[in-house]
C-alpha cells in the first residue's frame, strides 16, 4: 500500500480532506487508494486527499515546474486528488488546510516553505502555481486559524455565456465561465440587495430558490467544457457601494466530488463574477461550511478563511 500508516483529517470551512506528509516521496497514492480513503462509509471520508510532499516527488510535474516552485521558496507541494481519484489543479480550502498542517507538524524546515520576502508567510506549490499564505490567527467572524491566500490571476469569459440545468429539476440558469487555475461556471440565482444584479438574476434563472436545489446531481452545462467544471449557484444578499463591499450566499457542485460545504476556488470565481456584475470588489460569502472573505482586483484574488486539523488516524492493515 502506498499510503503511510498514519494520516490526518482536516477541513477548511467544511471542505474536508484526508492529509498526510510524504517528505521522502514514498507514498504517492493510487486512484483506488484515494477513492478508498475518501469513502465516507468504508474509508475515512473526505472531499479529497492532500499529500504534502516535495515538488520533486510529484510525478506529473515537469523539471521546469519543479525548478520554478523551488526558486519561489515552495519547498512543499499540495498534491491534491479529488474523491474520485482524479488529479486536481487547485483547491483553495485545501491550501489553508495544508498550511495549518505544515505549521502543526513543524514541517517548516527553518526558512524553507516561507515565501520569498515574507518571513511569516508560507509558499505552497500547487498545480496552479505557487500560492502564498499568510497566517492571521483567530477572527470573530471567520473562525480559528485563519489564513489569507493569494490565489493569483483569474480569467473570466463572456457574462452569462453558458446555460446550466440540473437533472430532475425544472428550469435553467445562465452561468459565467471563470478560470481560477481550474474551471468554474458561476450562476447568479437570486438577489436580495434591492440593487445592481436583480434584473440579471431574474432574467437569467427559472430554477427554484437556492436552498431547494439538489446538488447531489451533476449540473449539465451547455456549451459543455471538455474538462468538466465546478458549478456555483449564488445569491446576492447585500451591497454597500460606499464601502465597496457586499455579502452573498453560495452553494457548489465540485467536479469529481459532488456538493461540498465549501469550495475555495469556487468562492474566488464567485467574487470575480460578482465584481463583473456589480462593480463591488470585496465580498463576504456564506457557504454551508462557514463564512469567508473574497477580495478581487484586476490582477489577483485573495481568499481568507479558517482551517482545522480534526485528528490523527492510524490505519489498520488492508487485506
Amino acid at each position: 500500500m502506498s499510503i503511510p500508516d498514519t494520516v490526518f483529517k482536516a477541513h477548511g470551512t467544511g471542505n474536508d480532506f484526508v492529509v498526510y506528509a510524504d517528505p521522502e516521496g514514498r507514498y504517492e497514492p493510487s486512484e483506488d487508494e484515494v477513492v478508498w480513503l475518501t469513502d465516507r462509509h468504508r474509508g475515512i471520508g473526505g472531499d479529497g486527499l492532500l499529500r504534502i510532499t516535495r515538488p520533486c516527488f510529484v510525478s506529473d510535474l515537469s523539471e521546469e515546474e519543479i525548478r520554478s516552485d523551488e526558486q519561489s521558496g515552495a519547498h512543499w507541494f499540495m498534491d491534491y486528488r479529488n474523491a474520485d481519484g482524479s488529479l486536481a489543479q487547485m483547491c483553495g480550502n485545501g491550501t489553508r488546510a495544508s498550511a495549518l498542517f505544515i505549521q502543526r507538524m513543524n514541517l517548516g524546515d527553518g526558512d524553507s516553505g516561507k515565501a520569498a520576502g515574507h518571513t511569516n508567510c508560507i509558499a505552497l506549490g500547487t498545480r496552479a502555481g505557487v500560492k502564498t499564505l499568510t497566517p492571521l490567527g483567530d477572527d470573530d467572524l471567520l473562525g480559528h486559524d485563519v489564513f489569507r491566500v493569494d490565489m493569483g490571476e483569474w480569467r473570466i469569459g463572456p457574462l452569462m455565456e453558458h446555460t446550466v440545468s440540473i437533472p430532475g429539476i425544472d428550469g435553467r440558469i445562465r452561468g459565467t465561465y471563470v478560470d481560477m487555475g481550474n474551471p468554474h461556471v458561476v450562476c447568479l440565482i437570486g438577489d436580495r440587495s434591492n440593487d445592481f444584479a436583480q434584473e440579471v438574476a431574474r432574467s437569467s434563472s427559472t430554477l427554484p430558490e437556492l436552498e431547494m436545489l439538489d446538488l447531489t446531481r451533476k449540473p449539465v452545462v451547455e456549451p459543455a467544457l471538455a474538462e468538466g467544471q465546478n458549478v456555483e449557484f449564488v445569491r446576492v444578499e447585500s451591497v454597500d457601494t460606499a464601502k465597496d463591499a457586499g455579502t452573498a450566499t453560495m452553494r457548489v457542485h465540485e467536479r469529481g466530488v459532488g456538493e461540498t460545504l465549501s469550495c475555495g476556488t469556487g468562492l474566488c470565481a464567485t467574487g470575480v463574477t460578482l465584481r463583473a456584475l456589480t462593480g463591488i470588489s470585496h465580498w463576504t460569502i456564506h457557504v454551508r461550511g462557514g463564512v469567508l472573505q473574497v477580495d478581487v482586483d484586476d490582477d489577483a484574488v485573495r481568499l481568507t478563511g479558517s482551517a482545522t486539523i480534526v485528528g490523527t488516524i492510524s490505519l489498520a492493515p488492508r487485506r
